[in-house]
């Protein structure tokens, strides 16, 4: 809760203080046998439904479609949708945090109407996914107020670094060695001494 709140506020520009405040909302295999996020929560009326991606995936909006319709149900519970009374539901906010390899603008927005098959003016159906790159030298604000993310991408290039540095040969070596390097440096040092 309290990475989601930082992330939040990172995103948002805003300045909750209260880890409590936010609802966790993930979907694992218990919740479906075959769909899978990285991290979805409410805050401030606001589902947040967040996404990391070391490749570029042109399909995100159409995932996060899935996401959310996943959760919708769940949203929904036993209330009466085909009522007079509107059924309120949080907000839907989509991003992705890429870092991979691949050269990408430090932001940019994916449509799920660039999906259609038929381009039209005004899709009637419309999703957003906001693109951070957070690759080193991008997004300086954003990881900025996010300590965590930040040190995450550090740990991030540094694995590079480390695989470069051993002709690309041997992954595991140059994770293990980014994992000294960084508890070192206490760069997710408590993440990474606990979950090595």
């Amino acid at each position: 809760r309290e990475n989601a709140l930082q992330l939040y506020n990172a995103v948002n520009r805003s300045d909750y203080a209260d880890p409590d405040m936010v609802e966790l909302h993930n979907l694992d295999r218990g919740v479906s046998l075959s769909v899978r996020n990285d991290a979805a929560f409410v805050l401030d009326l606001s589902l947040s439904i967040y996404e990391h991606q070391s490749t570029v995936c042109p399909n995100m909006p159409v995932r996060s479609l899935v996401y959310f319709s996943v959760m919708l149900k769940a949203f929904i519970g036993g209330r009466n949708i085909y009522g007079r009374t509107l059924v309120r539901i949080p907000t839907p906010r989509f991003a992705v945090f890429y870092n991979g390899e691949e050269e990408q603008p430090e932001q940019y927005d994916m449509k799920l109407s660039d999906a259609f098959e038929k381009t039209i003016a005004r899709p009637e159906l419309e999703l957003v996914c906001r693109v951070y790159n957070i690759n080193n030298g991008k997004n300086g604000e954003l990881l900025g107020r996010c300590p965590w993310l930040r040190e995450y991408a550090l740990f991030v290039d540094h694995v590079r670094r480390c695989h470069k540095e051993n002709g690309y040969d041997n992954l595991g070596d140059a994770i293990g060695r980014a994992i000294d390097h960084c508890i070192g440096e206490n760069i997710l040092g408590g993440f990474l001494t606990k979950h090595r």
